[in-house]
Order: C-alpha cells, then sequence, then structure tokens
C-alpha cells in the first residue's frame, strides 16, 4: 500500500475510532447514572434512613417503562432512527429494571398466614403428577402427529414433564441428591441449545453480526438475568436486618428447583452488596438470559432491516414482557404491586403460587417462560414478516 493509501485509510479510520470512543463514553455514563438508581438503604423497612420508599423505585419503573414505550411509538412513526430507538431502548429497561429492583428491595417482609394459601398444600402433588403427565402424554402424541420431522420438540417436552414430576417420583432428600435431577437440569439448556442451532442457528448467526442487534441483545440479557437474579434474592444492594456486620465468604448445599447445589454467598455489609452464586442458578437463570438476549436481537434485526412489524415480530416483543411475568422469579415482585393495588388479602394467594417451595406452580411456570421464549425466537425467525422493497437499499449498513 502507498503512503497515500496509508493515510487515506487512517483518516478513514479517525471517525470511527471517536465514534467508538463517544459510545464507550455513554455507556459508561449510563452505568454510573443507574449504578446511582440504587441507594445505599436498609432494605425491607430501612428506607427511612435515605428517603427512598417503594414508591421511588415504582417512579423510577414507571419512567423506564413509559420511555420504551415512547420510543418505540417514535420508531414506527418514523421520527427517530431503529439504531437510535434500539439505544434508548435498552437504557429504558435499564432505568425500569434500576426501579424495579429498588422497589422489591424496599418491600417489607411479607408474613402470610398458611390460611391464606390459595388451596391446600395437599393438592400440590396431585396437581404436579397431573400436570407433569399431561405435558409428556402432550408432547409424545402432539411429536408423532404434528412434529414427525422434529423429534426434538417432543423430547423437550417430555424432559418438561420429567422435570415437573421428579419431585414426586423421588421426594425428600433422596432426590436432592440424585444424579437423575443433575441430569434433567443439565439436560434442559443442551437440549433448548441443540433446537435453535438445527433450527435457526444460521439465522441466528447472521442476526449476531448485526452488532447493533447484538448489543442489544446482550445488554437486554443481562439486564434481565440480573432482574431475576435480584427480584429471587440471590442479588442484593441492599443491607438486610439481622444480616451479619462483617464480610462472609460461605459454601452452602442450598436446594435450587429440584435438586441441591453448591452455593457460594458473599457478604460485603459495607458496599451493601450480596450475591449467592451455584451452578444451578448459572443454569437456570442464564439460560432465560440468553433466551431473552436472543429475542431482542432477533427483534433489533428487524427493525434494522427495516421489516414491516408483523405478527411474529409483535410476538417475539410481548413474548419477552410475558414470559419474565410468568417466571417464578417475579412472584415476590408481582405480589408487592399487588399489595398496593388491591391490598395484602389479594396479594396472599399471588405471593403463595410464585413462593412456596413446595409448589410445583413455581417450576410449570419457570418451564412454561422457557418454551415461550425458545418457540417464540423459532417461529419469528422460522416464519419471517414480508420485507419492504427498500431493504436492500439500506441493509448495507446493518452491520455498521
Amino acid at each position: 500500500m502507498t503512503q497515500k493509501g496509508r493515510k487515506e485509510k487512517a483518516d478513514g479510520d479517525r471517525p470511527k475510532s471517536r465514534r467508538r470512543s463517544i459510545r464507550l463514553l455513554v455507556l459508561v455514563s449510563v452505568g454510573i447514572s443507574l449504578l446511582s438508581l440504587v441507594p445505599t438503604v436498609s432494605a425491607h423497612g430501612g428506607a427511612e434512613a435515605s428517603g427512598f420508599t417503594q414508591s421511588h423505585g415504582l417512579a423510577i419503573a414507571g419512567i423506564g417503562a413509559l420511555a420504551v414505550g415512547a420510543l418505540v411509538l417514535l420508531k414506527r412513526r418514523e421520527r427517530i432512527s431503529p439504531r437510535a430507538a434500539l439505544y434508548g431502548i435498552a437504557v429504558g429497561i435499564g432505568v425500569a429494571v434500576a426501579g424495579a429492583i429498588l422497589f422489591e428491595g424496599l418491600a417489607p417482609d411479607p408474613t402470610y398466614q398458611a390460611d391464606s394459601m390459595p388451596f391446600s398444600r395437599s393438592l400440590y402433588q396431585p396437581l404436579a403428577i397431573g400436570t407433569g403427565l399431561l405435558v409428556v402424554v402432550a408432547s409424545f402424541i402432539t411429536g408423532l402427529v404434528r412434529w414427525t420431522t422434529r423429534p426434538r420438540y417432543m423430547a423437550l417436552g417430555i424432559l418438561f414433564g420429567g422435570w415437573i414430576l421428579y419431585p414426586y417420583l423421588l421426594p425428600g432428600f433422596s432426590g436432592y441428591t440424585n444424579p437423575i435431577g443433575y441430569g434433567i437440569v443439565l439436560a434442559t439448556p443442551l437440549l433448548v441449545g441443540y433446537i435453535l442451532w438445527k433450527d435457526v442457528g444460521a439465522a441466528l448467526s447472521t442476526i449476531l453480526r448485526d452488532s447493533v442487534a447484538r448489543r442489544f441483545g446482550f445488554s437486554v440479557g443481562v439486564m434481565v438475568s440480573l432482574f431475576f437474579m435480584a427480584t429471587a434474592g440471590y442479588l442484593s444492594f441492599f443491607s438486610e436486618e439481622g444480616a451479619p456486620q462483617e464480610t462472609t465468604i460461605a459454601v452452602l448445599n442450598v436446594l435450587y428447583q429440584i435438586v441441591r447445589w453448591p452455593t457460594l454467598e458473599v457478604l460485603l455489609p459495607d458496599v451493601p452488596f450480596f450475591i449467592a452464586i451455584s451452578p444451578g442458578v448459572v443454569i437456570v437463570l442464564g439460560l432465560l438470559g440468553v433466551l431473552v438476549g436472543l429475542n431482542a436481537a432477533a427483534v433489533a434485526h428487524s427493525w434494522r432491516l427495516d421489516r414491516q412489524a408483523g405478527a411474529t415480530q409483535s410476538t417475539a416483543g410481548t413474548a419477552t414482557v410475558v414470559g419474565a411475568c410468568t417466571c417464578g422469579c417475579c412472584g415476590p415482585l408481582v405480589s408487592q404491586v399487588a399489595v398496593i393495588a388491591a391490598g395484602p388479602t389479594i396479594a396472599a394467594p399471588i405471593y403463595w403460587i410464585f413462593v412456596d417451595s413446595a409448589s410445583p406452580l413455581s417450576s410449570i411456570f419457570l418451564l412454561g417462560s422457557i418454551a415461550l421464549f425458545t418457540g417464540t425466537l423459532v417461529y419469528s425467525i422460522d416464519s419471517p414478516a414480508p420485507i419492504r422493497k427498500d431493504t436492500s437499499e439500506i441493509s448495507t449498513g446493518v452491520t455498521e
């Protein structure tokens, strides 16, 4: 290359480098702003020390949600570019997540009596066995009739049915450490990954080559994973009343979903910060985060290609919200909102449905979320919306 050519190339690279620096500065500023939304307060009733209340968290979450809605509307009316809309939506989701974490962290610990349960625990076993068998049989029949060329769908349904049945086929301590239980949990992300690779692997590869869609999907997936961990009690930025006042690091054997996992717990009261991480948490919540992120990336790529938003794409966007709400991790948050909206009498049954460790509904909602995210991703990519005629003119900038 001649000296003149090298100079022109260097001059052309300067604007790109400058744009990257500006983007990094914006992302760092947004991150600092989001962290500032989570104050150093005592959780569950200790908000008086900082002046923050649940209402502040609810307001912050509402601002984030309104910002997301406004940006979606502006994009549909072509007032802003898809790229600007996606970056703005990512920030709006971050604000909403920070508000939701603040709202849940400042909530007082609920004390519901057993008589507030929507139905007796004696019904849990027949409910779980009936649901598990129904899922297994329905998956088998549907696989033979509808998905004859895709037996992997039938296998995933049978695996989900086995997950629901497992605690009642191997009850108590014998089931908590049985290799079959670990196999069920470990097989779930592997089978979901195989389905995505087999059915939409090539399309996902194209989507993830779009840098904007990739960043959007990654950011949404990470934020949703943090949200799930925070609402499930595995991550906290608040001081808990009665918690140790010195730095604590411990490894405990904790039941998560259907088996026990070695769990690393780290408590830093001076920060404050608490995290409990285990292979089970990483597998389950990581799978949910990845599926949400891939759905978000698919929607972002569709926007970048400027496709007409058909029913499948609308479904993909809606599923991210619906699936998150149906996940068992959100039970405490849903019940807290219900307390404010309708009072503790209405909130108690909701809390028991999601949080009671003996209830099979938590696993059912969790597996339903995984199935919803996976099915939506496959369906939305496998049945793309029509592309406008001018798409080819703008698709050349997708990888920028």
